[in-house]
């Protein structure tokens, strides 16, 4: 597969087979994926591969967050939706002070999560890269062990073999790109 097949196919996947996808493969991935374009070599993302208890400490978090805002029905559907997800991952930025060294940092880790996401296709994995409100929650820091007052999420990224491919269209390319003279 050329990168461009592997960037013109690669889809979010929301529905993901119960299959785990070997630790060892995602750890390539990351390791490939770190050499993203970042200004400084900052090297600012970290990672967090989640198991079986911080998944469910995060699921009931979420579950708390959904009920306050749209009720207990649609808790227990995202609850079992997310039960049903067999990796996760956590990405964070390294917080600074300096607001033009904190966009470039949070660009460079964009790119590493894209380079995660083709990476992972190309293996026939299925990412879903989500930045819902538990992510900013300090129950979520606290679950997945990065001190908040140094890291920020970048997301969270659920991982595994696709149950079924979506299809997607793109605006042309004029909409969007304008020659400048």
């Amino acid at each position: 597969m050329s990168i461009a097949d592997i960037i013109l196919n690669r889809r979010t996947i929301h529905t993901f087979k119960k299959e785990k996808v070997p630790d060892t493969l995602i750890e390539e991935a990351l390791r490939t994926s770190r050499w993203a374009p970042n200004h400084y070599l900052t090297e600012p993302w970290r990672f967090y591969l989640l198991g079986d208890q911080a998944k469910s400490a995060i699921i009931e978090v979420n579950s708390a967050l959904i009920t306050c805002a749209k009720g207990e029905h649609v808790a227990a559907i995202k609850s079992r939706r997310w039960s049903a997800v067999p990796g996760w991952l956590v990405m964070t930025v390294l917080k600074s002070h300096d607001e033009k060294k904190q966009l470039e940092d949070y660009a460079a880790c964009c790119c590493v999560a894209q380079n995660f996401m083709l990476y992972l296709w190309e293996q026939g994995v299925g990412v879903k890269w989500t930045t819902g409100e538990v992510v900013s929650t300090i129950e979520f820091a606290q679950t997945v062990g990065f001190d908040s007052d140094a890291e920020r999420p970048v997301g969270l990224f659920w991982y595994g073999f696709p149950e079924q491919v979506g299809t997607q269209m793109r605006k042309p390319l004029e909409d969007s790109l304008q020659h400048v003279l």
